[in-house]
């Protein structure tokens, strides 16, 4: 739902309706998180330990056989696809019928000499898409190091 601030007293005036309706979102199907084609992307959180990078991805309703993680030349990209069709039984009719399709692909680009790729684990739960991807040894944070003066 959009409000819509008038200047004027006369809220039925041409010039008003005419500025309402290139101002509202008549289309706002609620996709808060949407990319310029309109399809919605789900949100990401990386979070960096000292021993991996964590992602959550948010995408409610899906299952795990929905997602595709690949990594290749260091990208890594998680798909996912799924059509929900509501079959029409015989002598059926219906007044409006909305079709289900979500599709998205998200990926990242991870430094060869920072991770370990052949340790990236993902499992899909309650809502969330968690990777976690573990750091080589060389490239894990040490706490300091105190050198004695001689």
């Amino acid at each position: 739902m959009s409000l819509v601030k008038r200047n004027n007293t006369d809220a039925w005036s041409v010039p008003a309706l005419f500025n309402d309706f290139f101002t509202r979102d008549l289309w706002d199907w609620n996709l808060g998180n949407s990319s310029t084609t309109n399809t919605s992307i789900p949100a990401v959180n990386i979070r960096e330990t000292a021993e991996a990078y964590e992602v959550e991805m948010a995408a409610p309703g899906m299952n795990k056989e929905d997602f595709r993680i690949e990594l290749e030349n260091n990208m890594l990209t998680i798909t996912s696809e799924k059509q929900q069709r509501n079959e029409q039984q015989e002598g059926e009719r219906y007044t409006r019928r909305e079709f289900s399709y979500q599709s998205f692909r998200r990926s990242f680009h991870l430094a060869a000499n920072v991770v370990d790729a052949e340790k990236i684990q993902a499992k899909y739960e309650n809502g969330l898409l968690h990777l976690t991807i573990p750091k080589k040894e060389e490239a894990k944070q040490r706490p300091p190091r105190t050198i004695q003066i001689s």
